[in-house]
């Protein structure tokens, strides 16, 4: 992954959320952090969901892959299912194991994400996707606890900047299909 420029893209990021995501760093302690998302989309929840697992190249930012080409990305939803990336000369990345699929509902994911990988954390990742009157309710929560020199606490709102970009990434691609 291309973080040379990691924390600028952050600083970057904290100012272009999209307003109308509500997100937040739900708990923070040194030992673990839980981010979450919500959002009302106008599309139905097996297209939304659809989307989420089938167009992952599609919407992911290609600046938080290892390669910079985020069509290198795929998520097979089945238990032990990989969300891979491809690298050159047949390279590989695992960023996350899938534990939980209820199609059109529920994704869930266990893994470090980007610098997280590389530390003693471990990570789970929720989508849950749901009718909410006439509009569709996506909700996003990622865990994370273990150690970090330092404590877990200042990464909270580094994670929260780059899943919350994903996030709206996700929920205006599919906005717009």
């Amino acid at each position: 992954m291309k973080y040379t420029n990691y924390f600028y893209l952050i600083a970057f990021l904290a100012f272009n959320l999209h307003a109308s995501t509500q997100a937040a760093v739900a708990d923070s302690s040194s030992y673990g952090f839980t981010i979450k998302f919500e959002r009302l989309v106008k599309i139905q929840p097996d297209s939304l969901y659809n989307y989420l697992v089938r167009d992952i190249g599609q919407w992911w930012n290609p600046d938080h892959t290892w390669s910079g080409k985020a069509t290198n990305l795929s998520i097979q939803p089945v238990a032990n299912g990989c969300f891979c990336e491809t690298l050159e000369n047949k390279g590989s990345v695992r960023h996350m194991t899938v534990i939980f699929v209820d199609p059109g509902k529920t994704l869930r994911l266990e893994g470090g994400l980007g610098p997280l990988q590389m530390l003693a954390v471990a990570g789970v990742l929720t989508f849950e996707i749901s009718l909410d009157k006439s509009m569709t309710k996506i909700n996003l929560s990622y865990s994370v606890g273990g150690y970090i020199p330092g404590g877990t606490r200042k990464w909270a709102p580094l994670v929260n900047q780059v899943l919350g970009e994903q996030f709206t990434r996700l929920v205006d691609y599919a906005e717009k299909k």
